[in-house]
């Protein structure tokens, strides 16, 4: 799940017509990386941080997963997902 959300780092809103795609993209690969924490072996509570990041971000949005709703809190989900790159990069071994 981490590498798809490390792969969106090679996408973006630049492209012409992309945008939809890949804000879309990277809600999904977070709402998968949050299912998947949520599952791990060593509990819920290893990923605190993270999850709370993704959790924070789904009360923003409100449940509309609307490309204008997407498009309005673009900076806080590229940062949901900065933020969790950052954290997964001290824990390698949650990754590997």
């Amino acid at each position: 799940m981490f590498a798809q959300l490390q792969a969106t780092y090679n996408d973006g809103c630049t492209t012409s017509g992309n945008c939809e795609y890949f804000l879309g993209r990277v809600f999904d690969n977070l709402s998968a990386l949050d299912k998947a924490m949520e599952a791990d072996p060593q509990g819920p509570e290893h990923f605190k941080e993270p999850r709370a990041w993704i959790a924070r971000l789904r009360t923003r949005l409100g449940g509309d997963r609307s490309f204008e709703n997407l498009k309005r809190h673009q900076d806080l989900l590229t940062g949901t997902r900065d933020k969790i790159n950052a954290w997964m990069q001290g824990h390698p071994e949650d990754y590997r």
